[in-house]
């Protein structure tokens, strides 16, 4: 059996990636910051037949939650296939680059960029001990810089700086760690799921279980798949 960790999995896209996830015979760690809310969708999924699930308390925030989401996961599995860093939070549209609060920047780090790292780092001696393992940094369109500076693009004018700013830092980290991993069996991509009907976009969108898609197919990466790249449903997405 293959085993794969999802944050921020106890709804919206996470948690659609965890369905599909179990219905291709993985066991998912559902990773949660609030335990009962965690205990709620592993419930659900198990309702629905899908039993090798466990919910994980995991603040992506939290030094001592990670560490004692990784104890957990040791638990049942020394190794880990597929580690999906989906937990993020939005950022305020009305800020303005001249004017944002530090404190707003700051925030917004501390889940989308640093808890991307510090999970990652956290988990990835699981990840190591798999035969092949495949990373998934769930990143948007919005931090890509090239599209950014497009004035052709479509969304050119959604400008929300602490959000782009988060998830360029976690595209520039993604690039950073697959050169790292190159000659390991584990790979690593940014993958953007689109714009989707989430808390985020005010349930505006495609729906979670299509955005879920490109999660997956880049969580189940063949030997030969690609590393260190930005990708979207239509594929290739410039840095």
């Amino acid at each position: 059996m293959k085993y794969a960790l999802i944050t921020g999995a106890n709804k919206g896209i996470g948690y659609e990636a965890a369905q599909q996830l179990l219905q291709a015979g993985y066991f998912v760690f559902l990773g949660s910051r609030d335990a009962a809310k965690g205990q709620q969708a592993q419930q659900q999924l198990q309702a629905a037949g899908l039993d090798q699930v466990q919910a994980v308390e995991l603040d992506v925030t939290n030094d001592e939650s990670v560490q004692r989401a990784v104890a957990v996961v040791r638990q049942r599995t020394p190794q880990l296939d597929a580690l999906l860093n989906n937990a993020g939070i939005p950022s305020n549209l009305a800020h303005q680059p001249s004017t944002i609060p530090l404190g707003a920047i700051e925030a917004l780090l501390a889940t989308n960029y640093y808890g991307v790292v510090r999970t990652t780092q956290a988990f990835l001696p699981l990840l190591r001990a798999a035969p092949r393992a495949c990373i998934v940094n769930v990143s948007s369109s919005i931090g890509s810089l090239a599209l950014q500076a497009d004035p052709t693009w479509e969304y050119y004018q959604v400008k929300p700086v602490a959000y782009t700013t988060s998830k360029a830092m976690v595209n520039a980290w993604t690039i950073c760690l697959a050169y790292e991993l190159r000659d390991t069996a584990i790979k690593v991509n940014s993958v953007n799921p689109g714009y989707t009907a989430t808390d985020f976009t005010g349930h505006q969108g495609h729906s979670p279980p299509h955005a879920a898609q490109v999660l997956v197919k880049y969580a189940t990466l063949p030997p030969d798949g690609p590393t260190g790249q930005f990708f979207s449903e239509d594929g290739p997405t410039p840095w």
